[in-house]
């Protein structure tokens, strides 16, 4: 794979990260400008667990790569699975707290400006986790399969590496959407 793949994987992040500005400045230009409805305070709260758990997978996963890069490659696929169970964590919280805002709290896509671009920036970032998560899954199978390899180093690395850029984008929407948002 070489540069190319590395070249590849940074184009993607750069893109993607274009598409996250967007829907962040989309967020910010349209806050406080909802004419009905609830507001953010009023309806959301700071997802520590979640947050806790996204940011321990960046550890989890760059233990995989190590651990892959050494050769062991049943550790490398432990620390894989940990790195899928966390991930799985924070999406459930993602699932409840907007089972919650939709059915207890009325917030939905169409409810207000808050609505629509709460659920369309926080959408695109479980999108992004849930793409991440299957990524890691697969190469988790592969290593319990003994089909994963040190050769593969790489590779998982540069998955490693789109999996630490949907961590960084969390952090930026958390501070936007719960922290400046609220």
């Amino acid at each position: 794979m070489g540069s190319r793949g590395r070249v590849g994987m940074v184009c993607l992040i750069v893109a993607e990260a274009s598409l996250f500005a967007v829907f962040v400045v989309a967020y910010l230009y349209d806050l406080g400008k909802s004419l009905g409805g609830p507001s953010p305070g009023e309806v959301l709260s700071v997802p520590i667990l979640g947050t806790v758990c996204l940011l321990s997978s960046s550890v989890t996963v760059a233990l995989a790569v190590r651990a892959l890069g050494r050769g062991a490659v049943q550790r490398s696929g432990a620390w894989l699975l940990a790195t899928v169970l966390l991930a799985a964590v924070f999406l459930t919280g993602t699932a409840a707290e907007w089972l919650r805002l939709i059915t207890r709290e009325g917030v939905t896509i169409g409810t207000n400006l808050f609505g629509t671009t709460f659920y369309a920036l926080v959408g695109l970032h479980a999108s992004h986790v849930i793409v991440g998560l299957v990524m890691l899954a697969l190469i988790a199978v592969f290593a319990r399969s003994r089909a994963l390899r040190p050769a593969h180093v790489e590779r998982v690395e540069l998955v490693s590496w789109y999996w630490h850029f949907v961590d960084a984008v969390w952090v930026v929407v958390l501070t936007v959407v719960y922290v400046i948002g609220r």
